[in-house]
């Protein structure tokens, strides 16, 4: 049976160090989140990162604005946070309505208090290995694994799923790692053939329980990010969090995994504590 990646001891540790690394310094840190419309799965993200701010020492201001607000209402925002010297982070939540153009909104963000790391500016120092920051969910993972002793250095990492949030940049910083990494998607042709070959595989698709036991090569390690809300009439909010991958079927076959939840979300958000201290530039 496998191993667990656990996030919460991974997480602790991060956040101790966030948390001891603020109160040296005597500074007021601030991390500003935008949050347009009233979506739950958002509104419980960003609670989260509001309690982590509070435990780091860190003021956790969350913007909300209503589900019809406009283009301008929300640049408009981001204009005024990017002036202003008291906030070090800023992230706008995601998934933003359909009438707010996300890619011109994350672009409009200063890249100096881009905490999420999807600034092109910054995508592009993570290409050339230079990163300002890290993005949150890619580095929470390599953060993860380090805090159990493994590393990607000469593995087959396999990376399923090709978003600029988690897919692209994951498989960047792999292979800055020294991984030889595949990056695959819906259109793979044979994905068992890719996946069957990986000592490290990372899914990030947002199907849930999709990877079963047949798609995993024996003893691989296996970092499930997807977070997804499956109907379940026996819970008490009437669903459950379920991964990406079929945990009880691929636990068997695979040296590590991670669990859902527990796992891969938790190290997320104590990445962008680290990337909120880190764009600061609290040494």
């Amino acid at each position: 049976m496998a191993k667990i990646l656990d996030g919460k001891s991974a997480r602790a540790v991060v956040l101790d160090r966030v948390r001891s690394r603020v109160a040296a310094s005597g500074r007021a840190l601030k991390l500003s989140v935008i949050l347009v419309g009233d979506d739950p799965a958002s509104a419980s993200y960003v609670a989260s990162k509001e309690k982590a701010c509070a435990a780091c020492g860190m003021q956790g201001e969350v913007i909300r604005l209503g589900a019809s607000s406009t283009r301008e209402q929300v640049l408009a925002v981001i204009e005024r946070l990017n002036r202003d010297p008291a906030v070090h982070g800023i992230l706008c939540q995601l998934p933003m309505p359909a009438q707010i153009p996300e890619a011109e909104i994350l672009r409009a963000i200063d890249p100096a208090k881009d905490v999420d790391c999807l600034h092109p500016e910054n995508l592009g120092r993570l290409v050339e290995g230079h990163p300002r920051v890290l993005p949150c969910t890619p580095g929470g993972i390599m953060a993860l694994l380090a805090h159990h002793g493994l590393e990607a250095a000469g593995k087959h990492a396999v990376v399923l799923g090709r978003s600029n949030i988690v897919g692209k940049p994951m498989a960047m910083l792999l292979l800055h790692a020294n991984a030889t990494v595949t990056l695959c998607h819906s259109r793979t042709r044979d994905l068992p053939a890719f996946t069957r070959q990986a000592e490290l595989l990372v899914v990030a698709i947002g199907r849930p329980g999709f990877v079963t036991a047949n798609l995993v090569k024996e003893g691989a390690i296996v970092v499930d990010v997807g977070i997804n809300r499956v109907a379940d009439g026996g819970q008490a909010k009437g669903y459950r969090i379920a991964g990406d991958v079929a945990y009880d079927d691929v636990a068997p076959r695979c040296s590590w995994i991670t669990p859902v939840p527990g796992g891969v979300g938790l190290m997320t958000v104590a990445t962008l504590m680290e990337n909120v201290l880190r764009l600061s530039g609290v040494p």
